[in-house]
């Protein structure tokens, strides 16, 4: 449910559970008698944003971060058990998941997630709707929605509009976990349109362009920065959500990440 980039600060590469995440650190080394650095675990979709708050962040208060990327599933199990982590960036329904856990200490809602229908620079094939997807001929890329939020709710919408197995037969083997593997597949021209998260869209805004289409699907997904309880930095903690909830909206707003 459901691009890694340099922004400043050190850049681990480390596998912290195997084959399924990197690690981002944004910021300096702690000082001596500072709070150890906070460790994000940032769902895939959120890299950009969560770099420039983690940047800000460490700029302001000194405090360093480290940030785990992965999809927001998988980091499920971590937050279940309390064994990893001080901070979640993810997005419905995992706030509701850390609650139920019994891990969430405090939550900031910083945007949106939404599904945007996105196609190649110029809109060769003139798409203009998601019906269009069904047209002979068109190569369409989709997330997986056994992995995917995004997913789920496109394969509902198609069902819902009667048009799923053609739209299915135009994606052929391209369902994928990662919405910047579509980015990548608008990029190199290896499909004709996608249905994408609204951010990812605007990361690979120079190389796709997004078709404005009716909101039709029956939810919102939020973007939600979440502190987990079993943290073992109160104190930075409470810091970092503070700044969350004075400056996250800005700058997920200004990635793309809204209605």
């Amino acid at each position: 449910m459901k691009n890694l980039h340099k922004s400043g600060g050190k850049i681990l590469l480390l596998f912290v559970v195997p084959a399924l995440m990197g690690v981002v650190g944004c910021g300096k080394k702690s000082e001596p008698g500072k709070p150890k650095e906070l460790v994000l675990l940032c769902g895939s979709s959120f890299v950009l944003p969560a770099e420039q708050l983690c940047r800000e962040f460490t700029a302001e208060t000194g405090i360093a971060t480290v940030s785990t990327v992965a999809g927001s599933e998988d980091f499920l199990p971590l937050v279940k058990a309390g064994k990893k982590g001080d901070i979640l960036i993810t997005h419905d329904p995992y706030l509701d998941e850390t609650r139920k856990a019994g891990a969430l200490s405090d939550s900031v809602e910083v945007g949106f997630v939404a599904p945007v229908l996105a196609v190649q620079k110029g809109n060769p094939k003139g798409t203009k709707k998601i019906e269009d997807l069904a047209g002979e001929g068109l190569k369409v890329g989709l997330t997986d929605p056994q992995y995917s939020t995004c997913g789920e709710m496109v394969f509902a919408l198609l069902e819902k509009k009667g048009i799923k197995e053609a739209v299915l037969k135009n994606v052929e083997n391209r369902l994928t976990k990662g919405h910047s593997t579509l980015g990548t597949w608008l990029k190199t021209q290896t499909v004709d349109a996608v249905i994408m998260w609204n951010g990812v869209a605007h990361t690979f805004r120079d190389d796709l362009e997004v078709v404005q289409t009716p909101y039709e699907y029956d939810t919102e997904v939020r973007v939600h920065i979440i502190g987990l309880s079993y943290t073992k930095q109160p104190d930075a903690l409470n810091q970092f959500i503070g700044f969350a909830r004075e400056r996250g909206p800005a700058i997920f707003a200004e990635h793309g990440y809204v209605k």
